[in-house]
């Protein structure tokens, strides 16, 4: 059998990648393959930290050496988090980004099992949740935190208000363009939230949040800037840096400098925790605040909800003899 003509061959002359080239990316581990496929920020921030966690734990250098990995490995890592006091959920997360990876590796072929399988997980109580919500006064307090008329006081006044009125992630606060805060559905005001997974939310825009974040795109001077970002850093940039959004960090940083000014260390997701509870407090419906906050299981939402464990509602105040 005589060998097919060349001219049936692809053209190479016009390949978009050098030979070289293909050859580095057909020699990519899948390991590496499986990270770069993790298309969410906070996705990929949270799994690098468990990887590069178990990594240091079992001594593994190159990606190559995860295939001899055994269940063994994975138990003593996970007595190794429980000894360095890392609470249920924690090490639940830590060894679902370790699946992940093996659950890829063993559909390349380059494991024959998930050594994670089989290992017991700590329980969770998935109706307690673990973010602390702040009280009315300490939300207060926090709103008025950023004293002055600066730049940077003004915008951290408004990106407070919009986590505390709106319950939005970070990620969510930071991907806000100016033409999501000028959103308009039925002549009410909105901001459009780009949520988990590429999903888009609605949500109505509290007049007191809408005239903070007013006055500061006042004083930056980008509001005629629609499809730029919303909120910025406002120093420590240049080169053009000053318009880029604000980073998932730096709104974390921002959300911890005040609190802690006041006496209640707290992170950011907090003030989503908060403005769930209050919403929920003053008699929201469930499922509204479930679409409002862009959970796909009302179980998600019934973490915020507190009204049951209020000592007021107790039967035993309903008792009288």
């Amino acid at each position: 059998m005589t060998s097919p003509p060349i001219a049936i061959l692809p053209n190479t002359q016009n390949r978009l990648l050098t030979a070289e080239a293909f050859q580095r990316l057909a020699d990519v581990p899948p390991e590496i393959e499986w990270f770069a496929n993790l298309t969410s920020p906070a996705t990929q921030r949270a799994y690098q930290n468990a990887i590069k966690d178990f990594m240091a734990f079992v001594g593994i250098r190159n990606p190559e050496e995860f295939r001899t990995v055994t269940r063994a490995h994975v138990i003593a890592w996970r007595d190794d988090l429980k000894s360095r006091n890392r609470n249920g959920s924690t090490i639940r997360h830590r060894l679902a980004a370790l699946a992940s990876l093996f659950d890829y590796l063993c559909e390349k072929n380059a494991v024959t099992h998930n050594p994670v399988k089989g290992v017991k997980r700590p329980k969770v109580d998935s109706q307690e949740g673990r973010t602390p919500a702040l009280g009315d006064h300490q939300a207060r307090k926090l709103l008025d935190a950023p004293e002055g008329a600066t730049l940077k006081t003004k915008r951290d006044r408004a990106i407070l208000a919009t986590l505390l009125y709106h319950a939005l992630r970070r990620d969510e606060l930071c991907k806000l363009t100016v033409k999501d805060f000028k959103h308009e559905r039925r002549g009410v005001p909105h901001l459009n939230v780009s949520g988990k997974g590429g999903k888009t939310r609605y949500v109505p825009l509290h007049p007191a949040a809408s005239g903070l974040v007013y006055d500061y795109l006042e004083m930056a001077g980008h509001g005629a800037d629609e499809n730029g970002a919303l909120f910025r850093p406002v120093k420590n940039n240049t080169g053009g840096g000053l318009n880029n959004a604000i980073t998932p960090d730096g709104v974390y940083r921002l959300v911890r400098a005040y609190s802690t000014e006041l006496g209640f260390k707290i992170g950011a997701h907090s003030l989503r925790a908060t403005a769930a509870t209050n919403a929920l407090d003053h008699q929201a419906d469930i499922a509204k605040v479930q679409e409002w906050l862009g959970h796909a299981n009302i179980s998600t939402t019934r973490i915020y909800d507190h009204r049951k464990t209020r000592p007021e509602d107790s039967p035993t105040f309903k008792v009288n003899y």
